[in-house]
């Protein structure tokens, strides 16, 4: 008697495949590189965090996140009722 698998089995079996092999070449391949390239790696990130553009598009970043906090703020409160109406 064959067992019966739950739906979807062979694609959640292929992607733990998948993700094991990926994980299991990043490794190798990053063990390859050795301490030469990680030092370069670090070293440009230590470059980029230096950078003006950096800093200007992380000021830019926070702007907009602050303006969609305020934005789904405003949104909350006029939906709850508690829009501008004052007591």
């Amino acid at each position: 008697m064959e067992r019966l698998r739950p739906a979807g089995y062979e694609f959640r079996m292929r992607f733990r495949l998948g993700l094991a092999l990926g994980f299991a070449a990043g490794y190798y391949l990053g063990a390859m590189a050795g301490r030469e390239r990680y030092e370069q790696i670090n070293q440009l990130l230590r470059k980029a965090r230096r950078s003006e553009v950096l800093d200007v598009a992380t000021d830019k970043a926070k702007a907009a996140v602050d303006l969609g906090v305020a934005r789904a703020s405003d949104l909350v409160h006029s939906r709850s009722g508690q829009g501008n109406a004052q007591n």
